[in-house]
């Protein structure tokens, strides 16, 4: 696979030395090792992207899956995180253990500067057997493994990619590209660049099925319709009813269509670095498009990160929705765990209109008319072709002014710790 002279050089920064590769894997088996003679009935295996070698230089954590007996546990899932919680304590009686809540609890400690995340689960040799969504996991990483090994860098260029620009993570919150989907994308295309040159083209509900599970089908009569809401479909290769960019918002995928078109015009290393976003690089797009900016930084509330990382999304949607009336632009929002979240809007006007028209019903329908006359005795209704109509003013209308009245809303403070920093600067 021909790489150019840029995903060369970006390939070679994300990647992990070979003496980082080899220290991950000898914490891992020593984590391994220390666990499985605490435990009897299960099998303590490595998962997630080192499992895979698909990680990224400086990794610091690590996935482990613990497979407890199908015949022996099927009955009993529930009851897995508290056997393994007990098996976790004998193993490591000095370390720290957090138990996380989900749909099946698992566990988070730090061994040897590595932040280890277990996860219990049935042995399973097939998708259709689990009982848990986790239980699918390990089966993920031995389709990748199945793969050509020259498929794993192009794989780490496409995870980067989408990093870069901000469509990386299946979480609620996020609405991105699962780290799983873009390595199923770039198997199915054969290359980053092929993946990325074939984005451009796609069309929504466009079909995705590496294995072909589905040929000769109607994907859309054999995946439940609630599971495919995403704009592209991506059949699981080992779970063919399922879809696994089920996640994946429409936001997320033109945002990566987009940079895709960008990129292939025009080449460029910058495609794949972070961007942190502060006030001076939101200051930075306000001003080349010559907008108004509203910039934010909020202090989250503390709880589970998918609960807390929808609440924030909701605050930024709500302003979106309602700043609407200024002319909205260009917005996007940055938030990790445990850090400052923040969000900026730009918009093409800073004042309202003094006034509104609202339509509301016909006359004849009377019941409706007195209640909408009701609704508007402040404002001047009139009939129209027997439609009643009302004029309404508006109070406030300078962009700084009504940004401060939203953000004193109930629906926004309910939401948030507080706010950090409010910026706003109009052209």
């Amino acid at each position: 696979m021909t790489l150019t002279s840029i995903e060369a050089s970006v390939l070679k920064k994300i990647s992990p030395t070979k003496v980082q590769t080899i220290d991950i894997n000898a914490k891992a088996a020593s984590f391994i090792k220390t666990l499985s003679k605490r435990i009897k009935g299960a099998e303590v295996i490595l998962g997630g992207s080192v499992a895979k070698d698909t990680f990224f230089v400086n990794k610091t954590d690590i996935d482990i899956f613990v497979r407890f007996d199908f015949e022996i546990y099927a009955n009993q899932s529930a009851k897995l995180s508290d056997l393994l919680q007990a098996a976790l304590k004998k193993a490591f009686p000095k370390i720290k253990i957090q138990r996380v809540h989900g749909s099946r609890d698992y566990f988070q400690l730090e061994y040897y500067s590595y932040k280890f995340e277990i996860v219990p689960i049935l042995l399973i040799s097939q998708s259709l057997a689990a009982v848990n969504i986790t239980d699918i996991s390990p089966l993920h990483a031995v389709w990748v493994n199945q793969q050509p090994k020259d498929i794993k860098n192009q794989i780490r260029l496409a995870k980067q990619f989408a990093k870069a620009q901000g469509c990386y993570g299946a979480e609620s919150y996020l609405g991105g590209f699962s780290g799983y989907v873009l390595e199923i994308l770039t198997i199915y295309y054969g290359s980053f660049h092929k993946l990325i040159e074939a984005s451009i083209k796609w069309k929504i509900k466009q079909v995705v099925d590496v294995e072909k599970h589905h040929q000769g089908k109607d994907v859309f009569m054999e995946i439940d319709l609630a599971k495919l809401n995403s704009p592209l479909i991506v059949v699981d290769p080992v779970d063919k009813y399922r879809n696994a960019a089920a996640a994946l918002s429409k936001e997320k995928w033109q945002r990566f269509k987009n940079a895709a078109k960008m990129y292939l015009k025009s080449p460029n290393s910058s495609f794949f670095k972070n961007q942190e976003l502060c006030v001076e690089f939101a200051e930075l797009i306000a001003k080349n498009k010559k907008r108004n900016l509203i910039y934010l930084e909020l202090t989250a509330l503390v709880g589970k990160p998918d609960v807390v990382g929808c609440k924030l999304l909701k605050v930024f949607d709500y302003l979106k929705s309602e700043l609407a009336g200024f002319g909205l632009r260009e917005a996007d929002w940055q938030w990790s765990p445990k850090e400052t979240a923040k969000l900026y809007i730009c918009t093409s006007k800073k004042i309202l209109p003094k006034g509104f028209v609202k339509k509301g019903p016909p006359e004849k329908m009377v019941e409706a008319a007195q209640n909408f006359r009701d609704k508007n005795s402040k404002n001047q209704v009139y009939s129209e072709g027997g439609i009643l109509f009302a004029k309404v003013a508006i109070k406030t209308r300078d962009l700084e002014s009504v940004t401060k009245k939203i953000l004193k809303s109930k629906y926004v403070l309910e939401k948030i710790r507080r706010i950090k920093s409010f910026t706003i600067s109009v052209q």
